[in-house]
Order: C-alpha cells, then structure tokens, then sequence
C-alpha cells in the first residue's frame, strides 16, 4: 500500500480520519483479482486494525479514567468524525471484496460474516450508532463516580465488596444496602440513559429494514447456529436442571450459617465460619501468582501471560473514577491483548483475572492467521476461551511457596467459585429473558417502572432461596446494575453456552488434562475461521440447549464439589 498510516502508537492516538482516508481511497480503487487478492487483504488488515485499535485505546483510555474530559472529549469526537468514516469504508471493502467472487483461502467464515454485514449495512445508522455508544459511555460515566463512606473513607462501591465476606453479618448488611442505596440514587439518571438509548436501537433496526431489535441484533452478532427459540428452550432447561440445583446451594449455605432466611447479604460470607479468603495483598502479588499459576497448566500460555506483565498490558486495580466490569480488548494492529480489572482482594479477582487472560489467549492463539477478519471469533466461542481457563487452572490455585492459598483455602476458593458457577445460569437466564421482553415490547420498555415489574417477576422464577423482603426496590431495579443491557444488547446468552462448553471441557480435563488443554488450544488457533458447532467440537465440548447436557454438566460440577468437600 503506497498510501501511510499512522506507524507509532503516540501517532495513532492523534491520527484523524484526513490520515487514514488516502489509505481508505487506495484500497477502495484496486482492481482486484486473484493475482492481487493476497496483498490488497494485507493491506486491508493493515488498515483495519489500526483503525479499530484507534478505537480500542480510545475505549481503554476512557474507562481507565471516566474523569478525563480531555479523553472524553477525544474519544466523543472519534466516535462522530472517524468512527462512521471508518464503518462506511469497511463496508465499502467488504462489498468489493464479495463482488469479486474470489475465495481467499481461510476465508469461507469471513465471507459468509461480510455478506450477512453488508446486507445490514445502513449510512443512515452510522451517526445513530455512534449516538448509542456514547450513551453507553454516559452511563459508564455515571458508574464511574459512585463512592460512599464506609469507616470514614470514601471508597468505591466495588471497593465495598470484601465486606460481603466478613463474618459480622451487621457491617455486611450495612454494607450492601449503603452500595444498594447508592445505586438507587441514579436510578433516575440510568433510567434516562435508557430511554434515550431504547428509541435510538428501534431506529437502527427499522433502518436495516428489520420488523424489530431482536432480529437486527441476531444478524448483527452473526447468529448462524441457533435462533431465538432455542435461548427459550436453554432457559426452560434451566429452570428445570439448574435453578433445583441452585435452591439447594442457598438451603444448604442458610443451614450452615444457621439463619432462619438467606438475605442477599450472606451470600458471599464463608459458610465455614472461617475468615474470609484473602489471596493477595496487591496487584503485583496477583499478577506474580496468576503467573506461576499460567506456567502450570501450560508453558506457552504462561510465556503469553509474562509478555503481557513485560509489556504493561494489565491495569487491574479498582480506583475512583475507573470504569466499571473487566474486560479483555485487543490491539490487533500490534497483535496483543490489553486486560483491564478492578481487583479489590478477593477470589472473585483471581476468577476475572484468570477468565480475563482467556480472552487473551485466545486472541494471541489465532494471531498466527494473516488476516484482520479471520482473528474473530464468535462470542459464544469467545467466552468458552474465558470460562474453560477459569476451570482449567483451579488445580493449580495452591503452590508449596506461591500459590494464592494453602490446599484447603484452595478447596474453599473451588467450592466457591463452582457453586457461583451453578448460580449464574439461573441470573444469565433473567438478563437474556429480560432483554428479548423488552424488544418483544419496545413500547412498554420505554416505562421505567414497566421493566422493573418485569425483572422483579423474572428473578422470583429463576431466584428462589434468597428472601427479598423489604428490599423490593432494590431487586426490581438489578437491569440498571448489568451494563450488558446498556452496552451490548442480547450478549449475555453467550456466557450461559460457554459456562457450558466450558464445563464440558473441565469434565474432559479431569480425565486427561493435558489432551484437554491441547484440544482447547486447538481450538482457539481457529479464531474465526470456522463455524460455531465446529469450535465447540475442536475443543472437546459441543453446542447445546437441552437439558440432557446441563444435567451432564451439574453432574461434573457436583462431584467435584463433593470431592472438594473433603479437603477442608
């Protein structure tokens, strides 16, 4: 390509569209075939993953610092003046690239993902589009200033959750409805994000020349493999299989704590009556550990975690004015991953980071394929990455001199993170179930008040054992407190499948664990190459919504609980 882009990331962070454009005209005017075809995809890749990495620093810059107005401001004027410029340019390659009738070798997934965006491809959604991401950046930015006082400091509402795990059950309760109370104190600015937001997703959708959201967003996330019904028949398996499962957590934990009823403040604390788990002291203690820990169930994946130590590619501290969530971005201009955190001292640190540096393997598996479209995966697949790694390195939580937790801290930290494992599929069911509500009933959705009812309603079924009493207010506004909802609207049933695909990985792996981790690696080297169900098949799982597989999951996950039972 004679055309330069932006080579230093400090040029990147400052490029405008006027220095990506003369690239964008290049690539757009080739005459293409097939003597050609491999180095305008180079060049194609080239372009895109330095102007979707723009996108990602700015992204990572923001959350880093919600307080940054500079930053703010930068990433505002990305998203109105770069960002579209960008989207209408990759369309306009991809419509080449399709016209030409070439099948580039790799190329069969990509081609069938391009055609399905072109088809959906609007201009006139581009502002609106951008429109929606800053309104989940509004949001982000009201996350981003919740503090409280709490033992004459002000902290973070996420800084508040090690007193969840304190044995005195008065400072937990006290705790969790401060955080509680301070989340309904936006109620009426998230509310307002909402609907602004909800008008502006019936407007893309009626501009795709769609009849609703849902089937926009279907084509959007490229949702080949199953439909709307089948996320119906996942959560109606659910409620068969798992919520019994899930009742029996909560009876089995109210027992132990010798309490009448289970509020939500006791679902943390440690049944055993024993201090909480405190596995390291400070991010530096975490990252070391994480470490020995990648080393252990896989050389190579523990050189991948060292290269993003060396290269300071991990922010995992929680601070004031940092974003919410963790997540796990790419850079695929230089081919790595960034891990962002909000470590505070407990398991549930370990677990995300652990599920964090997944997302990353995964990325850094498949960086050996050429080409910018072929690195992604689906998200189903995406988070069986995340969630597979999570289960894959608990054997290796406890080390003679290292390790987060002596062996029976270490059982203590599986059960809990297993039995947590049992818990969500009940919570993904509520979120996905809400969110098809509320594109089934955009109208009503619009209504705070309306979809609180219907949270309310879909916790009761999918959330028994836990008594709300007095405390309504707060269960019925839980949508405010799932940023997916907000962000990325339908991303939620992914966790479900991956937890899964995942569990049907962990039971693979307690038979042989290194075959196991083989065939995931295998897997993740695919990137997005191949179908969904193939992936799945790669890595030793399958594709699944039926009750028959969850009941083989619960069953893999309660014998490892009954086994770690004995080790306390």
């Amino acid at each position: 390509m004679k055309s330069q882009l932006p080579e230093t990331t400090e040029e990147l962070m400052h490029a405008e569209w006027k220095d990506f454009e003369p690239a964008a005209t290049e690539l757009a005017s080739y005459s293409l075939n097939s003597d050609n075809l491999y180095e305008w995809l180079a060049d194609w890749s080239t372009f895109a993953g330095k102007g979707f990495e723009l996108y990602n620093r700015l992204y990572i810059a923001r959350t880093l610092n919600t307080d940054d107005k500079q930053i703010e401001e930068r990433f505002n004027t990305f998203m109105d003046n770069f960002y579209p410029e960008l989207l209408a340019t990759e369309q306009k390659l991809k419509e080449k690239l399709i016209a030409s009738n070439l099948e580039p070798e790799g190329f069969a997934i990509p081609l069938r993902n391009m055609r399905s965006d072109a088809s959906l491809f609007r201009e006139s959604n581009l502002p609106l589009l951008s429109e929606a991401m800053k309104l989940s950046s509004e949001y982000d930015r009201i996350i981003g200033t919740q503090t409280v006082q709490w033992d004459g400091e002000e902290i973070t509402i996420t800084q508040l959750r090690p007193v969840f795990q304190e044995t005195d059950r008065q400072r937990r309760e006290d705790a969790w409805r401060l955080s509680m109370d301070r989340w309904y104190a936006d109620r009426d600015a998230i509310t307002a994000v909402w609907q602004k937001l909800l008008p502006i997703r019936l407007k893309i959708a009626a501009n795709a020349d769609k009849p609703d959201f849902r089937t926009y967003r279907w084509q959007f996330l490229q949702r080949f493999d199953y439909t709307p019904q089948d996320c119906y028949s996942f959560h109606d398996a659910i409620e068969e299989v798992v919520v019994p499962a899930a009742y029996h957590i909560y009876e089995k934990r109210r027992e132990q704590l010798g309490l009448d009823v289970l509020r939500p403040w006791d679902l943390d604390v440690d049944t055993t009556g024993l201090p909480a788990l405190k596995p390291f002291k400070n991010v530096d203690e975490l990252t070391k550990k994480t470490a020995i820990i990648f080393n252990k169930v896989d050389q190579e994946l523990g050189q991948y975690f060292s290269t993003l130590m060396k290269e300071d590619l991990l922010d995992l501290g929680n601070r004031k004015h940092k974003g919410p969530g963790a997540y796990c971005m790419d850079l695929p201009s230089i081919r790595r991953p960034f891990v962002f955190a909000n470590a505070v001292g407990v398991h549930d640190d370990v677990a995300t980071l652990l599920h964090e540096s997944g997302h990353a393997f995964h990325f850094l598996e498949s960086c050996s394929l050429p080409f910018y479209h072929q690195l992604n995966p689906p998200m189903e697949f995406a988070e069986v990455a995340s969630m597979s790694m999570e289960l894959l390195a608990a054997p290796y939580l406890t080390d003679d001199h290292d390790g987060f937790y002596d062996p029976s801290e270490a059982a203590r930290a599986r059960i809990q993170h297993i039995e947590s494992n049992i818990l969500f599929w009940p919570y993904m069911s509520i979120i996905d179930l809400f969110q098809h509500w509320v594109y089934e009933n955009p109208q009503a959705a619009m209504d705070g008040d309306a979809c609180d009812e219907v949270f309310g309603k879909l916790w009761d079924r999918f959330m028994p054992g836990v008594d709300w009493t007095g405390l309504e207010k707060y269960k019925v506004t839980g949508w405010h407190r799932k940023a997916h909802i907000f962000a990325e609207p339908f991303y939620y049933i992914e966790y479900g499948l991956a937890q899964l695909g995942a569990t049907l990985i962990y039971g693979n792996a307690r038979k042989d664990q290194r075959a196991a981790v083989a065939n995931y690696r295998k897997a993740l080297a695919l990137g997005g190459t191949v179908p969904l169900p193939e992936l799945y098949k790669t890595a030793g799982a399958r594709l699944a919504f039926d009750s028959k597989t969850l009941k083989e999951a619960i069953k893999i996950l309660k014998d490892v609980l009954a086994e770690l039972q004995t080790q306390i």
